[in-house]
């Protein structure tokens, strides 16, 4: 401004009004730019153009990571999107894009093991249960403030909860009654399935849903606790007889007393 607070390039009749007029344009549009940016308003383009498609990219890496892998994603800007998405009253869309989401890759998940052959079935179900409760070790810290201050408090529903509820539903709930089967006839066959990879199946069904343990309560009790009545003195020739049919398997296949 000149001194009698005229703005330079804008007296009438100057030779340099119409820049000074472009020059006014630039420094409206910079001020609403700039007012926008300090009340940090998302709108709901925003959000589907800037922020969703960050945490949809992060979703899938973190989906589809084997243990060990590097994911080369920056946990404090997917959180710092979730934070903001928040605070701009975007988390009814959020939650519902996170739910499509998962569900979409639950269900190819799914018809991915519906393809498998039986001699890999139960490693393949192993893989896929490891792999997606790995992710959501990430997913719901990541996810921590739409989880507290909408699911929790509009829902009154915790995130981690509904999130293995779609694994049950999508994957674990189609799959069971061809699952059990092979895990019995596993069971019956000593080390036709690695140890660990039992044990992982077993715990992840009970987690999933304590009320399987009624399918065989005789596998279940070997990797949860309490699952059977306690024992009685009246049945102890036969833990004995149960003892010694499992040393003879062992012996059979290489171990030694």
């Amino acid at each position: 401004p000149e001194a009698n607070g005229v703005l330079r390039g804008c007296e009438p009749g100057g030779a340099t009004g119409k820049e000074g007029a472009g020059t006014i344009a630039a420094a409206i549009n910079i001020n609403a730019s700039t007012s926008k940016f300090l009340m940090n308003v998302i709108t709901i383009e925003d959000y589907k153009s800037t922020y969703w498609p960050k945490l949809d990219s992060a979703i899938d890496q973190l989906l589809t990571q084997s243990p060990g892998d590097y994911i080369p994603i920056s946990y404090e800007q997917i959180y710092s999107c979730v934070y903001k998405c928040v605070c701009q009253q975007h988390s009814e869309q959020m939650y519902s894009d996170l739910i499509k989401k998962i569900t979409n890759h639950l269900e190819r998940v799914s018809k991915e093991l519906q393809a498998s052959p039986p001699d890999l079935y139960i490693e393949r179900f192993n893989v896929a249960l490891g792999q997606y409760m790995g992710a959501l070790q990430s997913i719901v810290p990541l996810f921590i403030y739409m989880n507290k201050f909408y699911i929790e408090t509009k829902l009154n529903r915790d995130l981690k909860d509904d999130l293995i509820k779609l694994f049950t539903e999508h994957v674990a709930e189609k799959h069971i009654y061809n699952l059990m089967p092979l895990l019995l006839e596993a069971q019956s066959t000593p080390f036709q399935i690695t140890p660990s990879t039992m044990a992982n199946i077993v715990k992840g069904l009970y987690t999933l849903r304590p009320e399987w343990v009624q399918m065989a309560p005789a596998l279940f009790s070997k990797f949860i606790p309490n699952i059977l009545p306690p024992a009685v003195e009246s049945e102890l020739q036969e833990y004995a007889a149960q003892d010694q049919k499992l040393q003879r398997e062992l012996m059979q296949n290489g171990f030694t007393r």
